[in-house]
């Protein structure tokens, strides 16, 4: 039987799912292992770190979409205040980091410069479990939050620090905005941009 790659809602129910999914997702992601350095702990600490972002800030401000093996946050443009963590949760991502925790913040605020002043719809979040790679099931959920941009008739934002993530974003009409060079020689952060289309382009 086929894994379903239908996206849903995620509810707060579906962390342990989430949780695991990312930490697979993002298992060889450059940024992610500049967070988390050690292979001994990085699995452990990469469910700590997503489940809590999920659980904690986005589930509560963001559109969040799951299948049986992916995860996506988009952060609509009235959501974005919200989306932002607050003083407890950054407490506990610091906790999580470790000696990163310095990095990670300075990694944060130097993104947070270059994100685009107009309204947009952010893509916070996107991973797949490489186990269904080839399933469909992160193209399902990236279809999905740009239809609700689409019938917003917003632009579309997100970061990727993956360059093989790149042709699979231009693929669904995201362009290279920038690329940038995170602090203290962390890894590059390709900034891409996608504009709104009507139901009929193509």
């Amino acid at each position: 039987m086929s894994i379903s790659n239908t996206p849903k809602t995620a509810t707060i129910d579906d962390a342990p799912l989430i949780g695991r999914t990312l930490t697979r997702a993002f298992d060889d992601d450059p940024m992610m292992r500049w967070f988390f350095p050690d292979d001994a702990s990085r699995e452990a600490g990469l469910g700590r770190y997503f489940t809590t972002l999920f659980t904690r800030q986005y589930v509560h401000h963001a559109v969040c979409e799951r299948t049986a093996a992916a995860a996506a946050f988009w952060v609509p443009p009235e959501a974005r205040a919200k989306a932002v963590p607050d003083e407890e949760t950054i407490a506990e991502l610091r906790t999580i980091l470790g000696d990163r925790a310095a990095l990670f913040g300075e990694a944060v605020e130097n993104a947070a410069l270059h994100t685009p002043q107009e309204p947009h719809w952010y893509l916070a979040v996107i991973g797949a479990d490489p186990a269904t790679q080839g399933q469909g099931h992160g193209a399902a959920l990236l279809r999905s939050g740009l239809a609700k941009a689409d019938a917003a008739g917003m632009p579309a934002y997100l970061e990727s620090s993956k360059p093989s993530n790149l042709p699979f974003y231009e693929h669904f009409g995201f362009t290279v905005r920038e690329k940038l060079r995170l602090p203290g020689n962390g890894p590059e952060l390709w900034a891409m941009w996608r504009a709104p289309r009507r139901p009929t382009d193509s």
